[in-house]
């Protein structure tokens, strides 16, 4: 059995949520180089785009379930994506104040774009990493992610 720890022997970095927020926070800002140089998108404006090109239109309520990101955020990065012509917003005809989000064709290249960049990223994020590391890494993720 372990030895308790204490706040001597216990670091910052040895609490699971604060090394996951570093890591996540680290290879967020490094991928940001592909989405908002070339687009000029915030980390929310991508995550839409993200979701609307994976499982195709939705209303923003959907996706703020889906990516955990707080409504106000979502309409702050829809409005910018129609800004763009990223997105399209359709009303829906039973309920007029809500509405179906897609992409425009504009929108689907940049998606394309930036799934082919997120794939190179991913890889160049785990090249050290086994490939049984790599799974390993995966599936915890999602155990703590709870998908």
């Amino acid at each position: 059995m372990k030895a308790p720890m204490t706040s001597e022997t216990y670091q910052l970095t040895d609490f699971t949520p604060y090394l996951l927020n570093i890591a996540a926070e680290t290879a967020s800002l490094d991928f940001q180089v592909h989405y908002k140089a070339k687009y000029g998108m915030l980390r929310t404006e991508w995550r839409v785009i993200f979701h609307l090109g994976q499982f195709g239109a939705m209303p923003a309520k959907e996706i703020c379930s889906r990516a955990c990101i707080h409504k106000t955020k979502v309409s702050r990065a829809v409005s910018a994506l129609e800004a763009k012509r990223f997105v399209s917003r359709d009303t829906l005809e039973d309920d007029r104040r809500h509405a179906m989000l897609s992409l425009t064709h504009k929108g689907t290249r940049v998606y394309e774009n930036l799934f082919e960049a997120a794939q190179n990223f991913d890889l160049a994020l785990t090249k050290d990493f086994t490939t049984e590391e790599q799974a390993t890494l995966r599936k915890c993720l999602l155990k703590i992610a709870r998908l």
